[in-house]
């Protein structure tokens, strides 16, 4: 896992630092140095033009035009008020760091790669918000942590995270990666059975039933021996799925045998709204006792009360909203600070919430979140949520806790896709994807056997 920390975290960390801020700068100019000549293929020749602010990000950009110069490179250094840079081969963005607010104008420097120092100037380092005239950088040198700035921008290129020396241990927000969903899924006992990973999926109304089929399809690719589909009587499976007839009226309290029988239940998708859905969905929410996943026409039926009705829960439950959905349950708009946004409405409801977008983020009611980076446009096609609603549902039973559960399928959902598919694709490249990381877990690949040191990661999509 990245571990990700904001700019009021990472102050607190600069000053707690074992050794002094002289000792920080030079490493992290040092680093940005190397980065720059990596960029460079050399210095015999290249020009570099640094421009560097007040603080320690400036510090950083003067230590790193520094150590060019020593290094051959014919480097100038200009203040952030300079309108336009002389010709060069890579500017180096020093001019303000993840606590700048307000707008900042980059000066014009042609055809030059950008190399931003931390985080592009006049990006906010809280959120990714950014005025039109802020740094757009083809790569970003960053230190300790990612900010969360870097991860809901567009205007960082590749980022290369850098220890310098720092102690971010405690940082409550990290990045998945494919170490971490290898450690968190179980591989199944040669006892194993069906029913001890049975999904009960409540989804699907007349004219609607494309939905919690793929639900049901992408479960079971996902790990869950056994989907039971509590649907309208006269709708066939099409799938593995077994059709569990559900009745027209009062099928919260008709199904309790089935919540019983299975690990987990996921309900939502394709039920459609009306006073009759959120009666029944808001019955069967205070009335499973086990790890629930609540998505589409279920999160409608939550709105105007989420936190009435889930605070009764005990068992666990994983809301899914995208930006509307959110609004609903939150009764406001996502602002621009997403991870905060979702720990609030976590923390009201008491539920894991997973805040799709481009970056997803899940949060935890006590605070702690994750977020996953993997995906891209591909993802923005009618369909992959519910694949989504899917793996959460399967993850959930086959015994991950819930935080995990969603993160992981979060990520898998995005790291499986490619483009031109659509969703109907998806499980099957998910269950692909999920049988190359177990292979991978077990035999060890490639980049953990023979790569070390940093790496970067890029942005992704979610739909």
């Amino acid at each position: 896992m990245i571990p990700v920390v904001t700019p009021e975290e990472m102050r607190r960390i600069d000053a707690a630092a074992p050794v002094p801020t002289e000792v920080l700068v030079e490493r992290a100019g040092a680093a940005v140095a190397r980065a720059a000549l990596r960029r460079l293929g050399g210095s015999y020749g290249r020009r570099v033009a640094v421009v560097a602010g007040k603080g320690n990000n400036g510090a950083d950009g003067r230590v790193a035009a520094r150590v060019l110069s020593d290094r051959g490179v014919r480097t100038a250094v200009f203040d952030p008020g300079v309108s336009s840079l002389p010709a060069c081969d890579l500017v180096i963005d020093a001019a303000y760091g993840t606590g700048f607010h307000g707008d900042y104008e980059a000066p014009e420097s042609g055809d030059a790669e950008v190399l931003a120092v931390d985080i592009p100037s006049g990006v906010d380092g809280l959120t990714g918000s950014a005025s039109a005239g802020a740094v757009r950088a083809d790569m970003t040198v960053t230190f300790a942590a990612l900010k969360p700035g870097l991860l809901f921008s567009d205007r960082v290129g590749v980022i290369e995270l850098v220890d310098i020396g720092l102690d971010v241990s405690g940082a409550r927000i990290g990045v998945v990666e494919d170490d971490d969903v290898a450690a968190w899924l179980p591989a199944p006992g040669r006892d194993a059975h069906k029913w001890q990973t049975a999904l009960l999926v409540v989804a699907g109304s007349a004219g609607m039933m494309g939905a919690p089929l793929l639900l049901a399809r992408a479960a079971m690719r996902a790990g869950s021996g056994y989907v039971r589909l509590a649907a309208p009587e006269d709708v066939p499976p099409g799938n593995e799925a077994v059709v569990v007839p559900r009745p027209p009226s009062e099928w919260a309290s008709a199904l309790a045998g089935e919540v019983e029988r299975c690990r987990a239940v996921v309900v939502g998708p394709g039920l459609g709204r009306g006073d009759d859905v959120t009666r029944e969905v808001r019955a069967l929410v205070a009335a499973a006792d086990k790890p629930l996943v609540i998505d589409a026409d279920g999160l409608n039926a939550l709105a105007g009360d989420a936190a009435g009705v889930l605070s009764p829960r005990r068992a666990p439950t994983v809301l899914t909203p995208h930006d509307g959905e959110f609004a609903r349950l939150a009764g406001d708009d996502v602002g621009a600070d997403r991870i905060g946004e979702a720990r609030a409405l976590a923390a009201a409801t008491g539920a894991v919430v997973l805040l799709k977008g481009p970056t997803t983020v899940v949060a935890a009611p006590d605070g702690r979140v994750l977020v996953s980076v993997t995906g891209g446009p591909q993802l923005a096609t009618a369909g992959t949520g519910d694949v989504l609603s899917g793996m959460i549902g399967a993850f959930l039973a086959r015994g991950v806790d819930a935080w995990r559960a969603a993160a992981a399928a979060a990520h898998v959902h995005g790291a499986a896709s490619v483009p031109g598919m659509v969703a109907g694709d998806l499980p099957e490249l998910v269950g692909a994807w999920l049988t190359r990381s177990r292979y991978e877990s077990a035999h060890g690949s490639a980049h953990s056997r023979n790569e070390n040191g940093g790496g970067g990661h890029g942005g992704g999509g979610r739909g």
